[in-house]
């Protein structure tokens, strides 16, 4: 599209940015480009998207328009527009720090004074989610540790830790399974006297196919289909995934009236019901030297669970057991899928893959075609899938 013919102007975006039900609520989150609900809202165990969106008073066609027109950064800074307030976290929130470092602050800025340290895999309960003091930056929320100080969010996993009574009923053909705690070892055989494979993080998802009895209870056998093996870990460290949290989303509505739209430019996932938004969330594109790439493509490949593996020549460049929530898009691996290894969306930092929140991401999985079948860890139906369309490569690329 070109701007010529766009009928939206600077001042229309402005106004239904101000005056859009999308808008934060007091309380919310600055800036975290969540733009519906604060992150208190959103369910730990990622087992219902709430980003579905009743009503807004821009069609698809208008945010296409916004977005070729250059005005999309303008519509979404409306909706994120809020004074610094802070939200206290829901019950049992904690951070694993995601990154190698990170550091704490008097203040929720990194203007702040440099008071504390923790490192990877660290975990801390969460008392507050507040708004930082830099308006210009992408990403907005901090955590407040209680009688610390301030962590920025972008190198946190918010996780909880919830243990389960092991299933002993599995189907035969294995279920999907979803870690609930901060993180937990899955070794060769089943007992933490085994050699050590994996350290599998909270939300991650696994296809458990047997329920072992041993001598420090029960493990569960954990089929990987990329590396074609098997390993184990303790069962009450994770859920089983209901068949009805895999159900379908919309499925009344038409698959050609289904469409995701990747605002490279923004950082941002649309999806659209006809001309209705459904969901609004951030995101994190490729990074320069792995751009996502631009174009029309379908999700023609999915996969609930996927052990993604990067490799450099006969180096490998990252190893990922259990990325959850994944809907290819095209034949190379460029996906849609949650994330766990960064909790910092609004800027390009993949290698090519569309870096989603847990939630957004089995949101896309869910309403999105082709459907898998529950007793299915992999769906491939080339010329099927629903329709995505990435725009807007970032200036200079």
């Amino acid at each position: 599209m070109e701007r010529t013919g766009t009928t939206i102007s600077v001042a229309r975006a402005a106004t239904v940015a101000s005056t859009c039900p999308l808008r934060p609520r007091s309380g919310c989150i600055a800036g975290r480009n969540r733009l519906c609900h604060r992150e208190s809202d959103m369910p730990m165990n990622t087992t219902e998207p709430t980003l579905r969106l009743s009503s807004n008073p821009l069609s698809r066609r208008e945010f296409l328009k916004l977005s070729a027109a250059g005005f999309l950064g303008l519509f979404l800074a409306g909706l994120r527009r809020e004074t610094a307030q802070a939200a206290a976290a829901p019950p049992g929130m904690q951070g694993r720090v995601a990154y190698n470092r990170i550091y704490v602050y008097d203040t929720p800025s990194f203007h702040g004074e440099q008071v504390g340290t923790y490192t990877r895999d660290q975990v801390f309960p969460i008392a507050a989610q507040v708004t930082g003091e830099d308006e210009t930056a992408y990403n907005r929320l901090w955590y407040y540790v209680a009688g610390e100080g301030y962590v920025y969010s972008g190198g946190v996993q918010p996780v909880r830790t919830v243990k389960n009574k092991p299933s002993a009923n599995l189907p035969q053909e294995g279920a999907l399974a979803e870690v609930t705690v901060p993180y937990t070892e899955a070794h060769e055989g089943p007992g933490s006297w085994y050699h050590r494979r994996y350290r599998l993080y909270y939300g991650t998802t696994h296809w458990v196919i047997e329920a072992v009895e041993a001598e420090e209870g029960v493990w569960y056998r954990v089929y990987d289909n990329n590396i074609h093996d098997v390993y184990f870990a303790p069962a009450e460290d994770l859920r089983i995934v209901p068949p009805e949290e895999l159900a379908p989303l919309s499925p009344d509505v038409p698959p050609d009236l289904k469409y995701i739209h990747v605002d490279v430019r923004t950082q941002t996932v649309f999806a659209f019901e006809d001309e209705r938004p459904v969901l609004i969330s951030p995101c994190a594109t490729g990074a320069k030297g792995s751009r996502t790439p631009l174009g029309l493509f379908r999700t023609f490949h999915k996969g609930p669970t996927i052990h993604m593996i990067g490799r450099d020549g006969k180096k490998i460049t990252y190893d990922l057991p259990g990325v959850p929530w994944v809907s290819f898009f095209t034949g190379t691996g460029i996906s849609f899928h949650g994330t766990y290894w960064h909790n910092d969306y609004g800027r390009p930092q993949s290698n090519g893959c569309v870096n989603l929140p847990m939630y957004a991401a089995k949101f896309l999985y869910r309403w999105t075609t082709p459907i898998v079948p529950v007793s299915e860890y992999y769906y491939y139906r080339p010329g099927e899938g629903t329709t995505v369309q990435v725009v807007k490569s970032l200036p200079g690329a």
